[in-house]
């Protein structure tokens, strides 16, 4: 009885409050939302009778506020894909390497902001100007150029090292933190392709290097205002070098110095023989490695449609749809390969085939439309599994996880097909020229060319680099762990932990 009346006291009450309790208890509620917001919330002198300055003030305020916390939470997106390429890469390599292939991926992360942070950003943006969609950048306005043929060639910027005083800005700190997660993941690109057998303290000293000094020189030349991008206004090549969220200054950075690292660095012992035969060294958790490409494809939608750096672009619908169609295309297509060719999907190369899609549509998203997208991520599909068996079989260069493959490979098909199908209904004013952005099957063989120039520059200036400072680092201390430790495992010898507790079963090699 006891209960009862508890129950019946507590329905009592509740009915009071909410049925008996007068209509007019809270004053003038607003469910819809419609009527949240008035005259009154604009700050004025004269309180509920703005000026007509005071008003535009506010629109302009909130222009920029949409701009930026759009631009933070498409870098916050992107930041995350680093779990993802971390999941991918761990998972096509082998268990007695997880800790280690963990690590870098972890590390590479922090290393790279300090990197970007100390001199990165400096170098890639010192010199690019005011930012209207972030309300200016204030300080970025320092350039170090150098004449030849009567023309400017914009080299690299010099002005916000260490985020100083001169820059202590809005604009400039969320440009620094949207920028610095791209370059993050040109500098986890090399860590798949030289995975099982790269010295962990080696790894760190390219991690400085690609973050502080080559990333944001090719960077500069081609989103910092530099001598690519002006290829435009100084010879009239279409709208200069275009990349719209990273296809060559991402991907192709990173896929050539993963190129140049597993050259060097050489194949696993044990994935060649002596008269040339290939043994595959299958990867030890594909249900990781399927979940990391979901959630690489979930951040690209930061990665691309961000790139905007304005939530007031309404083209980011366009942006974030052109990538889902091409990311479907290439893992569709690079499925349909392996079924013709082996009779079997191979669910690594779905995976690849989705991001391989992911980064050839990664340029020219902004400028195509949606069957364009279809097309250029069905190609990116088709590449991506002819690169892999090219670069394993014919070259034999070892890389576990398709990394050139990838990023390499369809970086240059995606900026290539920016200068293909580039359909001008997008870009007016880009790098200073006006009119939308067109390729050479809309009328301007000039924009392909300006691709061209910057797909080639970027794949000499950045292999020439790479590998040189691979191999001088080689030449000096080795970046190649002993062949012991190889053949048992990374992570005790390099890590100090084991990735999984074999202690309940035996260990997998």
């Amino acid at each position: 009885m006891k209960g009862n009346n508890i129950t019946a006291l507590l329905l009592f009450i509740f009915l009071l409050l909410v049925v008996i309790a007068p209509s007019n208890s809270f004053a003038d509620p607003d469910p819809s939302g419609a009527n949240t917001g008035t005259i009154n919330d604009v700050p004025a002198a004269t309180a509920g009778q703005p000026t007509v300055e005071e008003v535009g003030a506010v629109a302009g305020h909130n222009k920029i506020s949409i701009n930026i916390m759009w631009t933070l939470v498409a870098g916050f997106l992107v930041m995350f894909m680093q779990a993802g390429f971390a999941m991918v890469e761990t998972g096509f390599t082998r268990a007695k390497n997880v800790a280690h292939t963990m690590g870098m991926n972890f590390l590479v992360y922090a290393i790279g902001m300090i990197g970007f942070w100390i001199s990165g950003f400096a170098f890639m943006f010192g010199g690019v100007g005011a930012i209207g969609a972030l309300g200016g950048t204030p300080g970025l306005n320092s350039m170090f150029s150098i004449e030849l043929f009567g023309k400017t060639f914009e080299l690299v910027g010099y002005s916000g090292f260490f985020l100083n005083n001169a820059v202590y800005d809005v604009g400039v700190f969320t440009l620094f933190l949207f920028q610095m997660v791209f370059m993050d993941t040109t500098a986890t690109i090399p860590t798949g392709s030289m995975a099982e057998r790269w010295k962990f303290t080696a790894f760190i000293i390219y991690g400085f290097f690609i973050s502080m000094i080559v990333y944001p020189l090719f960077g500069n030349w081609v989103w910092g205002g530099g001598w690519l991008a002006d290829l435009g206004v100084n010879f009239g090549l279409g709208h200069g070098h275009v990349d719209f969220a990273g296809s060559s200054v991402v991907h192709l950075v990173g896929g050539v110095a993963a190129l140049a690292g597993a050259i060097v660095i050489g194949p696993r012992i044990g994935k060649y023989t002596r008269d040339g035969k290939v043994n595959a060294i299958p990867g030890h958790n594909i249900p990781m490695a399927m979940v990391g490409t979901f959630i690489l494809a979930f951040g690209w939608f930061g990665f691309n449609a961000g790139s905007t750096l304005a939530g007031t672009d309404l083209r980011i619908g366009v942006v974030a749809t052109n990538t889902m169609i091409a990311s479907g295309a290439g893992a569709l297509v690079a499925t349909i390969f392996m079924l013709i060719k082996f009779k079997k999907p191979d669910p690594s190369m779905m995976a690849n085939g989705l991001l391989a899609g992911l980064v050839a549509i990664t340029a020219p998203c902004a400028f195509v439309n949606s069957w364009a997208s279809f097309v250029i991520g069905a190609i990116a599909g088709v590449l991506v599994v002819a690169a892999v068996f090219f670069i394993d079989h014919k070259l034999h260069i070892d890389d576990p996880v398709g990394a050139v493959a990838v990023h390499g490979v369809n970086g240059a098909w995606g900026v290539l097909s920016l200068g293909l199908f580039a359909d001008g209904s997008y870009g007016d004013g880009w790098n200073g020229v006006a009119g939308g952005v067109k390729g050479l099957f809309y009328g301007d063989g000039g924009q392909f060319a300006a691709q061209l120039i910057g797909t080639l520059t970027c794949i000499i200036f950045v292999f020439a680099l790479m590998y040189g400072f691979f191999k001088i680092q080689h030449k000096l201390f080795g970046i190649r762990v002993n062949a012991e430790d190889e053949v048992e495992g990374l992570d005790t010898p390099e890590m100090g932990v084991l990735g999984y507790d074999y202690s309940s079963g035996p260990e997998q090699k």
